[in-house]
């Protein structure tokens, strides 16, 4: 449910669109996928939505649908937000950090955060203080690290953890729903668990390559740390360990993705002399399944039951789609992935569906295989080939949750 698929973003195209990238989630068990609109200044929200769809139409190969990404509030964006709500895009979201691109001020947010309870639809935020790490980047700069590394050092997970506990304060003071995108740190993991415990509709998703990668690919010599360039950054063992078991105890409800793949030639390379203007993003759509059973499930990590809730089930939920999606039973889309346990495959930038020339994922070994993909009944992979229709995929109008 976290996609960003042919999205200008830092100066940069992410280099999958809906054609490449739908193909890419299919043939590693994705069947539907939640695509970011971005709002430009001076758009309203029905013409984003236009807009957005005419690039999908026709090119999915999976189902899909949007979220739209509030970042120019206008006069008349309470009346567009009911609009759209209307035509089935029950979600938005807003983000608190990119200070000149897409950031909202609290008082921006907290009306936003209000009227799209009011409308029963989810405000998905991106909860980082941009405010800091702006400070701390520019330090950086003027110290010269103009590295990769440091994106790190200016996002450290305090910077997370503050964002998430203010934006929880809003979500009380507005007595509504609010969903946290890749959450990255033990704190504000901690921080969603209490939430949750008072019985607040609060909500969090992490994504793979916070599960398993580490902040000491951003020490990698040369330019090589760019790959690892996302935001949040990663983080060390002990909030990897967190997420497991926010998830395992339900403070985490969904694994995702955050597909959003730049390439290292001509795009990443942007940030090569000032690591600020390297495009924060990375490719996952195409290995979330499979890197979560294979290094999820495989090692006692998670049950196979809560895998399933936790990649299907509570995604389809949260966003208005169960039981059509997220479920087996009659009546529901035959949207079934069948994986089988005693295989194993090897990722490879060379061999990937996703068009990008690198995956942070490079030579890991993936203990179980996706086999076969059916999206409504019809077989669209089989063992990492794609075999269904470039149309296939359908717009989805979603519920509210």
């Amino acid at each position: 449910m976290h996609t960003h698929m042919d999205t200008p973003f830092m100066g940069a195209t992410t280099s999958d669109d809906h054609a490449s990238g739908s193909r890419a989630a299919a043939v590693g068990g994705t069947t539907t996928y939640i695509d970011y609109a971005f709002q430009r200044p001076g758009e309203r929200l029905p013409d984003v939505l236009a807009q957005w769809a005419r690039r999908a139409e026709g090119r999915s190969a999976i189902d899909f649908s949007f979220h739209l990404a509030v970042t120019s509030p206008y006069p008349d964006l309470v009346a567009d937000m009911a609009l759209v709500v209307a035509d089935g895009i029950t979600s938005f979201k807003v983000f608190m950090a990119y200070k000149g691109l897409a950031m909202l001020d609290d008082a921006q947010l907290f009306s936003i955060l209000t009227e799209s309870s009011r409308l029963g639809a989810t405000l998905c935020v991106h909860a980082e203080n941009g405010h800091i790490i702006d400070v701390l980047a520019d330090r950086m700069v003027r110290a010269g690290r103009t590295g990769p590394l440091g994106h790190l050092l200016s996002r450290p997970p305090e910077t997370e953890v503050e964002a998430v506990n203010r934006g929880i304060v809003l979500a009380n003071l507005a007595d509504a729903p609010l969903y946290f995108v890749h959450l990255s740190t033990a704190g504000a993991t901690a921080a969603v668990a209490e939430a949750r415990a008072a019985g607040r509709p609060i909500s969090g998703e992490t994504c793979t390559h916070y599960l398993l990668l580490d902040e000491e690919l951003y020490h990698t010599p040369g330019f090589e740390a760019a790959k690892y360039v996302v935001s949040p950054p990663l983080r060390g063992r002990e909030h990897r360990e967190a997420l497991w078991r926010g998830l395992r105890e339900d403070a985490l409800g969904v694994v995702s993705s955050d597909h959003c793949p730049f390439c290292m030639s001509g795009q990443k390379t942007l940030g090569a002399d000032d690591f600020r203007r390297i495009p924060n993003g990375a490719p996952g759509i195409e290995h979330r399944v499979p890197m979560l059973y294979g290094h999820g499930v495989r090692p006692g990590r998670l049950s196979l039951e809560r895998f399933v809730e936790v990649v299907a089930t509570e995604p389809a939920r949260r966003f208005g789609l169960y039981p059509r999606k997220g479920v087996i039973r009659r009546g529901s889309d035959a949207d079934l992935v069948v994986l089988d346990p005693d295989a194993a495959s090897v990722v490879l930038a060379q061999t990937m569906t996703q068009n990008c020339d690198y995956t942070p994922f490079e030579r890991w070994h993936v203990p179980g295989r996706v086999d076969e993909v059916y999206l409504r009944g019809k077989l669209v992979a089989r063992r990492g080939r794609f075999v269904g229709r470039q149309d296939g995929g359908r717009f989805l109008a979603r519920r509210p949750a």
